[in-house]
Formats: C-alpha cells, sequence, structure tokens
C-alpha cells in the first residue's frame, strides 16, 4: 500500500539524527580556518554541515542526506555535497541514486544565484542555480545554518540579495559598477540588479588531487549530477524559470513548502508599521523610568540573566484572575431569554473567556463565539439559518462534485488543490478515535468540507494548515453543513495567514516583536543581539493557534477563550508573549541563537500548562493597556478585514 506521509518531516529518523548532532556538526567559517587532513594540500573548508538533505521524491522517507561543504583553494571558492556512506532510510534509494545526485567540486565561477526559501512548519532549503540555467535539486538544512551558508559565501565572492526576488541571492553579478558600492553598505531597497547575464570572475584551475574517498572532495571535472539530467537552453532568468520547472516538483516534500515561502519580517516595513515606529519613537513602553532601569548591555557569557522588568508573576496575582470550572448547560440558560436570544453577550463572553465550555455545550456555544449564529437571534431564526445553510453548502459543494473525470484533466487548479486535500486529510488528527481507522467517513467529510471551502474561496483556495484548524470544529459540530459555515466565519478572521503576501503573519510578528519590547525590554534587546527579532520561531503559534503546542481538549479550551475577543481580538499575541516570558531565562541564561531557540520552541509542544499562561497574558494585556493596542497594526488578524474585495490575494500555486 503507498504510504500516506509524503511532506511531514517531523517524525524521520535523519531530522531526529539531525537534532542530536545539531550543535557538534555545524562549523562556521570563522571558527573552522583550518586545513583537513581529508583535502588536498591547500585546500581550506570554510563551511562543514552534516544531515543536509536532498529529496529526489515527494515522499519523505525517500531522501538522501549527506555532508555540505564549502572548500577554499588558493582565490577560488568550492561547494560539494556528498551522500553518507551506508546509510539508507528506504531500500529503494540505490547506491546509484546516491551517486547520481552527489555534487562534486562545483567553482561559483560556475554559480549564478542561490534561491532561499523558509516554510512555515518544515525546514529551510535552497536551490543552486548554475550559469547555464540548470539547478541542483533542493538542499534542505534540518537544522537550521543557511544564514552561515550564505554568510561563508559572502566572504569570499561577490554576493548581492536580488531587488526583485529578497529570497535570490545573486553571485558575481558585476553588471553596474556601483551597484557593488551600494550593495556593500547592505542598504534596503538600494541596490539596482542588472538585468543581464552575469560575467563570471575567470581563476585559475584548481589543481587539486582527483583520487579521493566518496566522502572526501572530488576536484578537476566540475560537472556534477543535476536536477532532471537533461540538458535545456539558456534562459534570460534561470530564477524565475526554475520557480515553474523546479520548484513545484518538491513543493510537496515539507508542510507548507508552497503557501509560505514569501519573506516573514522585511528590514523594510510597509507604511503601517512605519507609522507605529514614528509613533512609539519618543514614548517609553510603560513609564520612563522603568524604561532606564531595564536598559541592559549585552550579556556576557556566564552573567546572570536580566531581571523581567514587570516580574510577570507578581503580576499574574495581581491582574491575573484564577480560572473558573467550565460554563455548563444549566448556567447557560440563565443568558438566554424565552426565545434564546443573549441577554448580555459581554457578560456571557466574559464568563466563558475565564472558564471556557463544558464539552457538551461546545457545539451550541461555538456557533455563537465564531459568528455562525447572532447573540440576538432567537431558536426560531437559528433553525430556520441551518435550514437555508443547508442548501447553500450543497449547492457550492455540488460546484466540485460535477467536475468531471474529462473536465478535471483541464482543471489543473483543482486536481492540485484537491490532491493536497486528500494528502493532508490522512495525517490530520488520527490518533482521535473520531479520525482513527481506514475509510473513516470523518476523514472524509473533512476532505469534502476543504474542496468546498475551496470552491467558495476560490480566491484563497486551499493551505496547508487549513485542516487542522478544522479538525476540532467538525469534532465539536459532528455536522458537515454547520461546520463548514463555522469554518467559514473562522477564515474570516484567519484568512489572511494563508495569504501568499504573507502580510498577516508579518503583522502579527511585528507586533510581537514591539509587544516584547513594550513588556520585557531586556528580553527585546537580548533577541535584537542574537538576530531573533523577526520572531520566526512564534509562526507556527500564530499560524495554526497553537494547535500543536497543547494536546486536543486544552487547545479547543484556547481556542474558545480566544474566540471570546472579551479582553482583546489580539490575546493570542500575549499569550505568545507569555510564553517567551515564562522561559525568557532559560533562553537567556542559555544564550540561545536562533537555531537554538528555535529547536527549544518547538519542542515546548505537549509541555506548556495553558491555564498560568492565560493569566499571564490577561495580566500582560491588562497592564499593557493603550501602549500596547498601539503595537498591533489596525487590520491585523484576527481583526475583521474590510469588505473592500480584496481582502484576499490571488493565488498563484505555480509560483512559490
Amino acid at each position: 500500500m503507498q504510504e500516506t506521509e509524503l511532506h511531514d518531516l517531523s517524525d524521520d529518523a535523519d531530522y531526529a539524527a539531525s537534532q542530536l548532532q545539531a550543535s557538534a556538526s555545524m562549523m562556521r567559517s570563522d571558527g573552522i580556518k583550518r586545513s583537513s587532513s581529508s583535502e588536498p594540500d591547500g585546500a581550506e573548508i570554510v563551511y562543514l554541515k552534516d544531515n543536509v538533505t536532498i529529496h529526489p521524491t515527494q515522499f519523505a522517507s525517500e531522501r538522501i542526506s549527506g555532508r555540505l561543504k564549502l572548500i577554499k583553494q588558493a582565490s577560488s571558492l568550492f561547494m560539494t555535497w556528498i551522500p553518507y556512506k551506508g546509510q539508507s532510510t528506504n531500500a529503494k534509494l540505490s547506491e546509484k541514486d546516491r551517486n547520481l545526485y552527489t555534487i562534486r567540486a562545483v567553482p561559483f565561477t560556475e554559480v549564478r544565484s542561490i534561491r532561499r526559501h523558509t516554510p512555515a512548519l518544515g525546514w529551510q532549503y535552497i536551490i543552486i542555480v548554475l550559469s547555464s540555467g540548470l539547478a541542483f535539486p533542493p538542499l534542505y538544512f534540518y537544522n537550521g545554518g543557511v544564514k552561515e551558508f550564505l554568510g561563508t559565501i559572502k566572504q569570499h565572492v561577490f554576493l548581492v540579495r536580488s531587488a526583485e526576488d529578497a529570497n535570490v541571492f545573486l553571485v558575481n553579478d558585476f553588471g553596474n559598477p556601483l551597484q557593488r558600492t551600494l550593495s556593500s553598505l547592505e542598504l534596503p531597497m538600494a541596490v539596482s540588479v542588472a538585468s543581464e547575464p552575469s560575467t563570471s570572475i575567470s581563476v585559475g584551475e584548481s589543481p587539486l588531487n582527483e583520487n579521493q574517498e566518496r566522502t572526501d572532495v572530488v576536484f578537476g571535472n566540475s560537472s556534477a549530477s543535476l536536477y532532471n539530467g537533461k540538458q535545456r537552453q539558456k534562459v534570460h532568468d534561470p530564477t524565475r524559470d526554475l520557480s515553474i520547472q523546479v520548484l513545484e516538483k518538491f513543493s510537496l516534500v515539507t508542510k507548507f513548502a508552497r503557501e509560505t515561502t514569501s519573506q516573514l519580517f522585511r528590514e523594510n516595513h510597509g507604511n503601517e508599521y512605519g507609522a507605529i515606529e514614528r509613533r512609539n519613537h519618543n514614548q517609553s513602553p510603560l513609564d520612563n523610568s522603568q524604561k532606564a532601569s531595564n536598559v541592559t548591555e549585552k550579556i556576557p557569557d556566564g552573567s546572570p540573566v536580566a531581571s523581567d522588568p514587570l516580574e510577570v508573576d507578581k503580576l499574574t496575582l495581581v491582574w491575573g484572575k484564577p480560572r473558573q470550572p467550565p460554563l455548563g448547560f444549566e448556567e447557560w440558560f440563565t443568558f438566554l431569554d424565552s426565545e434564546g436570544k443573549v441577554l448580555d453577550s459581554k457578560a456571557l463572553r466574559k464568563r466563558i473567556f475565564y472558564g471556557g465550555v463544558e464539552h457538551g455545550l461546545r457545539k451550541e456555544a461555538w456557533a455563537f463565539l465564531l459568528g455562525y449564529h447572532s447573540y440576538d437571534s432567537t431558536y426560531a431564526e437559528r433553525t430556520y439559518l441551518r435550514s437555508i445553510k443547508k442548501s447553500e453548502y450543497e449547492t457550492i459543494k455540488f460546484q466540485w462534485q460535477s467536475i468531471s473525470p474529462e473536465q478535471a484533466k483541464r482543471f489543473t487548479k483543482f486536481r492540485e488543490r484537491k490532491g493536497l486535500i486528500e494528502k493532508d486529510v490522512v495525517r490530520t488528527d488520527r490518533s482521535l478515535s473520531f479520525y482513527d481507522g481506514d475509510d473513516n467517513a470523518n476523514v472524509n467529510l473533512l476532505r469534502d468540507i476543504l474542496l468546498t471551502y475551496s470552491f467558495y474561496n476560490f480566491d484563497l483556495g486551499y493551505c496547508q494548515g487549513m485542516s487542522d484548524l478544522l479538525s476540532p470544529i467538525l469534532f465539536i459540530m459532528e455536522d458537515e453543513s454547520e461546520s463548514f459555515w463555522c469554518f467559514v466565519a473562522l477564515m474570516e478572521r484567519l484568512g489572511p495567514n494563508f495569504n501568499r503576501d504573507q502580510n498577516g503573519m508579518h503583522s502579527q510578528l511585528f507586533a510581537i516583536s514591539k509587544l516584547v519590547e513594550l513588556l520585557d525590554s531586556p528580553l527585546h534587546n537580548y533577541f535584537k543581539q542574537h538576530d531573533c527579532l523577526n520572531y520566526f520561531f512564534c509562526f507556527r503559534w500564530i499560524l495554526i493557534q497553537f494547535k500543536r503546542e497543547f494536546e486536543y481538549e486544552k487547545t479547543m479550551r484556547l481556542w474558545e477563550v480566544l474566540w471570546t475577543h472579551y479582553l482583546s481580538e489580539h490575546l493570542h499575541l500575549y499569550v505568545c508573549v507569555a510564553i517567551l516570558k515564562r522561559y525568557r531565562n532559560k533562553i537567556m541564561g542559555e544564550q540561545m541563537d536562533f537555531d537554538t531557540l528555535l529547536k527549544f520552541i518547538n519542542e515546548l509542544s505537549g509541555h506548556i500548562d495553558l491555564d498560568p499562561i492565560l493569566r499571564d497574558a490577561e495580566a500582560l494585556c491588562i497592564c499593557a493597556g493603550e501602549n500596547g493596542a498601539t503595537c498591533i497594526p489596525p487590520g491585523t488578524p484576527p481583526s475583521l478585514p474590510v469588505d473592500d474585495g480584496s481582502f484576499y490575494t490571488q493565488q498563484d500555486d505555480d509560483v512559490l
């Protein structure tokens, strides 16, 4: 039977092994200036990274791991990637396959560009494009190292970021003499990349020994196994051509690789962020005296961790109220009049905020919290609405059900979305009995609802992660039509999280950075000193609303608290800050860099105590007050968007 694990690498053996070797395997260029006994005389390894992986197919189990090196020989820089000997995670991959993908001593005079990708929940990867327009398969970095890889290259060859695509780095592009001067200043958007082909720098041939072992570098013959192994004509812009001809074939390897490869935290913030920066430029986070006491210098190894300026534990005692028992049926009916209208929606939302809802009541309560039912609707009106919406749902569903096989052959976007949905739903919450087993009817409902949504909102369509958001809703509602419309209501608020331009995610990550600066300036300074201000380690929390950080029941409890919008529409951002502050001493005390921090945050999954975090988030939200609100750009999800027809950007599945 064909395996269903297509593009989630979180459980594979190579990844587990790489986590154990993460620290030991990274050898940065400034720390390994040495000659290796396995390299020819005069050759210097300036970068080495283990567990860099190639995926020849879309199947996660069919992978080849190896060692990536940058080697300096005289004035030339070479790159090699050599597969490991005697290590196989899949019998289908022969030694011939491994030899085919070996990259042997490619000089950077033959490299045109490097494209970097940072998926949302997967691993970073790069694609090397040669001057001929050919490209190597993507190289996946299981435990970080892309930044160091690019930084090392920049020390030895001329590397400039493309003005057209911030994720593309052009190698030895000297088309404009002024360009090199501007690029050396690293001024955002100051570099204009010449459109004509790059001029390679002439370097001498490398006089290195070709008779090395397989794990060593083989120089002299710079030919390497190229993706597809087929010659193509030279193209005007290989990086654009690559998006269509190469990236789409590897887009299923890691989760979210297709949907979230836009830059996450640009240096040049948009106008709305600039306005916030200007508004807060002369404003202290809480008060001037506190700000003065919070300024800290760079923390040297062994120095004590800067104290929490708000002393969050004491703050929680003052403002964070104890959690209450969940709202039950008997108390629920006290909030309704004889016709079924909610008497005081704010009081009801406050009660749910502090205690959540009993499981049996969630089906009714969630419909209100998500906006499917209005608080002033009657029993009769809600019954009528369900009938009307069920008919409307069936009409939309029939649109894709009526597509014939012949039509599907000519409907690429439908085939792609259907295929992606079918692959994702069989991987969603299968540990729950509700979704367990072969031919599970509820898994089929997940598929049908997501396919119907892709026709209801054709611009947004389907993006990986949506199944995570729908799963608890279907689990609670146990009705196809009502689950669909509740999901629609949720996506009205969270849809921008999945836009290709990533503006929704960008604004939330930006807001977290400003809130941390406001509420814990020493921690903010620490992140600044360690290049962590993009807050990418919070990406998964925000994208799927902490779905993978807590067990299923606690996730549902957290969601219904967030959906009340009682203290703030953006309480989830304060939850992020609360978690970071809970672990601030460990983060700062252990001097975590970005890679270590990202690994640490991911490993918190299942180990965060929800109730104290909710109390902390409440206290931080109250303490921040209006200053906190000014940190959050207008329109930041889950704020409802302005209905001007421009809520969703058109999704082009062929462009990453």
